[in-house]
């Protein structure tokens, strides 16, 4: 989209909805013996980098647009993978190993009822409020807090480090009623559906580009609004914006929430075609690289970090089967290339190549 619904923007959009529709059924109604079979791994891990790519451009709301730096946006997204996690593992049913209606884990650690926290967990309309609520609240609270007392730069980020470490910790915990270290896995069904089907992994698929689509047209809407030049005023001047009358406060809490929503949804998608979701998710360590993602694609243009999600995820995908000794020096090397020779990402060749500037 390059920031702009110009032709080249319908373009792009055309050209994914398309592929939105013919990947799935290669997958679906291609025989796997066929040349043009979409196999169930290349779902799974296209699946899970859109998810990847809705997260990047989450980050670039807060990080390219209101200069907000989140070294833990893992959490968030972690978050609504537990939520719909839940409503998977109460959809086992007496499928599991232990044939109750408990899940395994809760009967290996001797749990004889479920946490009232589990209550509604059943339902698929619920799962869904809770994927919005819980990262939206936790978002929302954090941020009123901290925005209030305005808190920035490196002191946000690694405030917003320490609480994603901190919550990885408790989750880990196996009183907590989350797997522990284990977390949720062994899913069988979504909506009655089996889970391992080639047309669930094809919806599946299929919805994670929609969310990808709608992010990108939502966050392209936003900023080219009032409120988007506002937020970037902000981002750029803050103390000029309040001295005309301006409350950043509320401005940067909003996006703010916005953003741990979308990692949210993108987190809830991410899980059903993964398979599992652990409190490893909730990693500095991956936070960290939602960053570099954002970074490598370039931050401040919406359609860099989706291309930096892609690449990076991508690359390690490669690099960890046939190299997995060298994949963190790869990264390292990719983020100093980047940072050195290319501090406008992966998107700014697109502007040197045609000579029109930024892309934003």
């Amino acid at each position: 989209m390059f920031n702009t619904l110009t032709r080249n923007g319908w373009f792009f959009a055309i050209t994914t909805l398309l592929t939105v529709v013919i990947l799935p059924l290669l997958h679906v109604a291609v025989p796997v013996d066929h040349p043009l079979h979409f196999s169930s791994h290349l779902v799974t891990l296209g699946g899970k980098i859109l998810c990847y790519a809705v997260v990047a451009v989450a980050m670039d709301l807060i990080w390219g647009y209101a200069g907000i730096l989140s070294l833990g946006h893992g959490l968030f997204f972690a978050l609504g993978g537990y939520a719909f996690g839940m409503y998977l593992m109460r959809s086992i049913g007496r499928d599991g190993v232990y044939k109750t209606d408990l899940p395994d884990f809760m009967v290996f650690l001797n749990w004889k009822e479920l946490p009232w926290y589990w209550s509604g967990s059943d339902s698929f309309l619920v799962a869904l409020l809770l994927v919005i609520l819980i990262p939206g609240l936790l978002a929302f609270v954090f941020g009123y807090f901290a925005f209030r007392s305005r808190i920035k730069g490196v002191y946000f980020s690694i405030i917003t480090q320490a609480l994603t470490y901190a919550f990885m910790l408790l989750f880990f915990r196996n009183e907590t009623g989350f797997g522990g270290n284990n977390g949720f896995t062994d899913f069988k069904r979504i909506l009655g559906f089996a889970i391992t089907t080639p047309e669930v992994r094809g919806v599946l698929f299929a919805l994670s580009a929609a969310l990808l689509l709608s992010t990108l047209f939502l966050a392209h809407r936003l900023m080219k609004s009032k409120f988007g030049r506002v937020l970037t005023a902000i981002r750029d001047a803050e103390s000029r914006v309040m001295f005309i009358g301006y409350q950043p406060l509320w401005y940067k809490l909003f996006v703010w929430t916005l953003s741990a929503v979308l990692c949210g949804l993108a987190g809830a998608l991410y899980v059903p075609q993964v398979g599992i979701i652990n409190p490893g998710e909730m990693s500095p360590a991956n936070s960290i690289e939602i960053a570099i993602w954002v970074a490598v694609g370039g931050r401040g243009t919406l359609v860099g970090p989706v291309v930096g999600a892609f690449a990076v995820n991508l690359a390690k995908s490669w690099f960890t089967v046939s190299f997995p000794e060298y994949w963190l020096f790869f990264l390292g090397l990719l983020f100093v290339v980047v940072t050195l020779w290319l501090p406008g990402g992966i998107a700014s060749l697109w502007s040197r190549l045609t000579g029109k500037g930024k892309t934003s």
